[in-house]
């Protein structure tokens, strides 16, 4: 990729434009206060997909960031289940010996900031879970690990929203859990505002990250609690598989979640969500029933 960060933005005439945000430094910069500031600019990239932009000379002030990936972009989301040391330890279970694999369907999408619709079905033990995600740049299949992060276009903060009852109550997902009806309702995939390439933080796998709920800090964990780090996941998820451009891989989620507390604090109508990483900024989103 051309880029280190990568956003999308209306300018002061409402046109809307890729971009590489003017920043000062590199990996320690606080991306969300940098794209919250009220003098922003952008280095503009010709092209009309993020997989295939081109840089030009053109600086452009930022009016308006939108959300970058939309359901036009991603193929599918594929997401990792039971993949920090300390969120199995709370669930009881044991480190599974390989990277647990569901699905959500690309409508799962959501911008970083706009509601979550959540049906009547999914009202009741709604959950959160903050992850790092990765979007594949380049189509690939049986990708071994020493190449993994070449098919890597960027990182960037999310949002597992869940219903648990849907995925673990027999008297709804049977006798063995059931993860991707749970998970795979429309919106259920909140992603960040800007796609952050290896070029600057790497494998991602040393980045803090954070949950709220209404302010309220729910996780605090940091991505080198990951049990299965991003070369191992994407290596074994591309294993006869062709892993498309565009492709979401959400890497799992840490300690903290409601499912995980003795009287769960389940998500209501209304609580704001919020999602920090470290260098990747965050997603925010309301829950709205439906």
């Amino acid at each position: 990729m051309s880029w280190q960060r990568l956003i999308k933005f209306e300018d002061a005439e409402g046109k809307v434009h890729f971009g590489e945000p003017v920043v000062d430094g590199d990996k320690d910069i606080e991306i969300n206060d940098v794209l919250q500031s009220s003098t922003l600019k952008a280095k503009c990239h010709s092209g009309s997909s993020i997989f295939s932009t081109t840089a030009t000379d053109q600086v452009i002030e930022v009016k308006k960031i939108l959300p970058l990936l939309s359901t036009d972009d991603v193929p599918i989301v594929k997401c990792i289940g039971l993949n920090y040391m300390k969120h199995i330890q709370e669930g009881g279970r044991k480190p599974p010996p390989y990277p647990s694999v569901f699905i959500k369907p690309k409508a799962s999408v959501a911008g970083f900031n706009e509601d979550v619709a959540i049906p009547k079905l999914a009202q009741e033990t709604l959950d959160y879970e903050g992850e790092l995600s990765i979007v594949i740049g380049k189509t690939g299949k049986d990708i071994p690990k020493d190449q993994a992060l070449d098919y890597v276009a960027g990182f960037v903060a999310s949002n597992d929203v869940s219903c648990r009852k849907w995925q673990r109550d027999p008297a709804y997902a049977g006798g063995v859990p059931q993860w991707c009806f749970s998970k795979g309702f429309d919106k259920f995939a909140p992603l960040g505002p800007v796609l952050v390439s290896p070029k600057v933080v790497g494998n991602a796998g040393n980045l803090k990250l954070q949950t709220f709920v209404n302010g309220d800090l729910r996780q605090d964990s940091n991505t080198n609690d990951l049990l299965f780090n991003v070369e191992t996941i994407i290596s074994f998820v591309s294993q006869g598989t062709t892993l498309e451009a565009g492709t979401v891989i959400m890497t799992g989620t840490p300690a903290g979640v409601a499912m995980g507390m003795k009287e769960p604090l389940w998500l209501k109508d209304g609580d704001v969500v919020e999602v920090k990483i470290e260098s990747l900024g965050s997603v925010k989103n309301r829950m709205a029933f439906e």
